[in-house]
């Protein structure tokens, strides 16, 4: 079925996310960052299978909520792509999703220290943050949620937090907006290896659930100054 068309706006904001995310070493040559379409919540924009510092307009694609792209023309896709389709169903108050393995993460997925919020800009996390338990949902796989079955396991295990860890593969973040997606993204990786350096110090003191509600709600609106930075930052990172 024919879709209105996409605001230019969307497209370039999810070209310059995924060079800032590998930027900011979110992203390597793996992970993927997504957008709820902008005129129809039943379609999300992706890139086609490609190592996100190099993605261009060109290569961002529209998918329908089965996570089944609309004008295929052949381009690989990602085997995850799951994930988005899932969490956006499950989710409207979603408009972008990020899958990452980012390497600071990764610890707080196969141990039993939770990852929790030690400064203001990681505030979104105060609400805790779910392990996703791929065993749980499927015995012994290869770790990729390669299947909406997967994905639906994850999504439910995401439940209306801001993230997600995935035990011995990285993470998935949300948000609003792909702004707020990015940011989340890359203010997680930074508490991750604060927490690791606080940890190794000695006793440590973690915002409140509350404190980090009321930090929240002023930093989540302020993330256009960071994306400003950002995207100027990555844009030497692009490669034509």
């Amino acid at each position: 079925m024919p879709c209105p068309p996409i605001d230019p706006k969307l497209i370039e904001d999810l070209e310059a996310a995924n060079r800032i995310l590998a930027d900011q070493g979110v992203f390597d040559a793996f992970g993927h960052v997504s957008v709820r379409h902008d005129r129809d919540p039943g379609r999300y924009l992706m890139s086609r299978s490609l190592a996100p510092a190099l993605v261009t307009a060109a290569d961002i694609m529209e998918y329908d909520l089965e996570s089944v792209p609309v004008e295929p023309r052949g381009r690989s896709l990602y085997l995850e792509r799951f994930i988005h389709g899932e969490i956006y169903k499950a989710r409207p108050d979603v408009g972008a999703i990020v899958h990452h393995h980012s390497p600071s993460v990764i610890p707080f997925g196969v141990s039993r220290q939770p990852l929790r919020p030690i400064f203001h800009m990681a505030a979104f996390l105060g609400g805790g943050v779910p392990v996703f338990e791929i065993r749980d949902a499927a015995g012994m796989t290869d770790l990729l949620v390669r299947s909406p079955a997967l994905a639906q396991a994850l999504a439910r295990t995401l439940g209306a937090s801001a993230a997600a860890l995935m035990r011995g593969h990285g993470a998935v973040v949300v948000g609003p907006s792909i702004r707020h997606a990015v940011a989340r993204s890359i203010y997680m990786e930074a508490n991750a290896r604060l927490q690791q350096q606080a940890m190794a110090l000695g006793p440590v003191t973690y915002l409140d659930p509350e404190e980090a509600g009321k930090a929240d709600a002023t930093v989540s609106g302020s993330y256009g100054r960071p994306w400003e930075l950002w995207t100027r930052g990555s844009r030497g990172a692009r490669r034509d």
